[in-house]
């Protein structure tokens, strides 16, 4: 039953999980994007691509989890930590830099999820 009346602490849970999931998919794939030649079929096997595309299954998954319960319209502005998650992941495991815009960019999506899930 889709609960209407907006999020539940184990469906933030969830959600939050599902695009923390989709944000390692995407480290993973740029792991993945340093070996891949599109000319040899034997890189496209790399295991950091296979990983990545696992990865994105399983989060498809538990996004359609999340959508049985509750409405799109709730759910999905989360998705916009994958702006955040993203260059926390990249600048942690793969050492890229973060730029100033970056950060303030990333406390108003954190604001505006913050926003958009209160019901008010």
């Amino acid at each position: 039953m889709l609960n209407q009346q907006g999020l539940t602490w184990p469906v933030i849970g969830l959600t939050v999980g599902t695009i923390a999931l989709l944000a390692c998919g995407q480290v993973l794939f740029k792991v993945a994007a340093a070996s891949v030649q599109p000319a040899d079929w034997r890189t496209w096997l790399s295991p950091a691509l296979i990983a990545a595309l696992a990865l994105y299954g399983v989060g498809t998954i538990a996004w359609l989890i999340v959508l049985a319960r509750t409405p799109l319209s709730v759910a999905f502005p989360f998705y916009g930590l994958s702006f955040v998650f993203v260059p926390v992941l990249a600048w942690s495991l793969l050492r890229e830099p973060v730029r100033m815009s970056t950060i303030a960019g990333s406390l108003l999506i954190i604001a505006g999820v913050i926003v958009c899930s209160r019901r008010w």
